[in-house]
């Protein structure tokens, strides 16, 4: 433990890697994105953001060509970053410079993804238009968590990350995976209009998740499962990241006849009849498990949405 702390301590003991961590207070970066900030050569923030890596005080996540830094979630990391916050001064010329520079970095990277929001907002909206409220749908998968808060939420296909922002509130921490870059930045942005700097997202398939068998206490899956060609494949991978007595809430389409959502909106599956989800979860040691139809009353040959519940045996 001692040995630890001293690390971690020498790392911070220089004054370009105290600002990164500073930086990194406030939620994950790239390379780039702190070079822009401190106006210094990518050799030289990258040597600083290895020695802070190799003494555990911040973590290292690659994405593709990009590479994404955060800090460390160790109990001593946690605890010298608490430390730094509470004696940070933002009237430090230096400091207040750094933080008006992060602002921009973030505006710049909210333009990127409200760009790539609005071309696909407009095919969002015809399906939308055609099912329950989003509203509705969001507030039947929080009833269906019940009172129960959680450790580790994950957000399957986490597209904006709204599911982690709904439930970020019941969560200690969050994390959500998406194979899509665009809305990846997309969730990063709106993650950080909303303050949640601790929750996380990481690209990655939804049937091969970067997570450990059985860490996470809550799953949701918010209209995903009919872009996946084998949702049992899925299902069953999503069990096993599922802790014991932990909660999948999965949001989906009934079975329906838009036979074009295959071509236009590259739908594997033109949703799914109850008997079949209810087998699969079953299939994956999902037990507990309850199907709530959502119907479009006012919209009629409309889309149900079915929200259904499953616990870990």
């Amino acid at each position: 433990m001692h040995a630890d702390l001293l690390t971690k301590l020498k790392a911070l003991g220089e004054p370009t890697r105290l600002r990164i961590v500073t930086l990194l207070l406030r939620g994950e970066l790239t390379v780039s994105e702190v070079m822009q900030v401190l106006g210094q050569s990518q050799p030289r923030v990258s040597r600083h953001l290895k020695l802070l890596a190799d003494a555990g005080v911040c973590e290292r996540y690659p994405e593709g060509g990009w590479v994404f830094y955060r800090l460390a979630r160790s109990r001593v990391g946690e605890r010298l970053a608490a430390l730094l916050e509470e004696i940070e001064s933002s009237e430090d010329p230096e400091v207040a410079r750094d933080l008006a520079r992060l602002n921009e970095v973030r505006r710049l990277r909210a333009v990127t993804a409200q760009k790539y929001f609005e071309v696909a907002a407009e095919q969002w909206a015809r399906i939308r238009g055609l099912h329950f409220s989003e509203e509705a749908v969001e507030m039947a998968m929080v009833e269906a968590a019940g009172d129960r808060n959680f450790r580790l939420h994950l957000d399957v296909g986490t597209g904006t990350g709204r599911m982690l922002e709904i439930f970020a509130d019941r969560a200690e921490d969050g994390i959500g995976v998406d194979l899509s870059r665009e809305m990846l930045t997309v969730a990063r942005s709106k993650m950080s209009e909303a303050g949640l700097a601790n929750r996380l997202v990481r690209q990655a398939d939804a049937t091969a998740l970067p997570l450990e068998t059985g860490s996470a206490d809550l799953i949701t899956v918010h209209q995903v499962l009919h872009y996946i060609a084998q949702p049992e494949r899925a299902l069953a991978e999503w069990a096993r990241v599922l802790a014991p007595g932990g909660l999948l809430l999965l949001a989906d389409f009934e079975a329906h006849d838009f036979e074009d959502f295959r071509a236009e909106y590259h739908h594997a599956h033109l949703g799914f009849r109850r008997a079949d989800i209810l087998a699969w979860l079953k299939a994956a040691g999902l037990g507990s498990a309850s199907v709530k139809p959502l119907h479009a009353k006012e919209r009629e040959g409309g889309l149900t949405v079915l929200i259904c519940a499953a616990t870990k045996e």
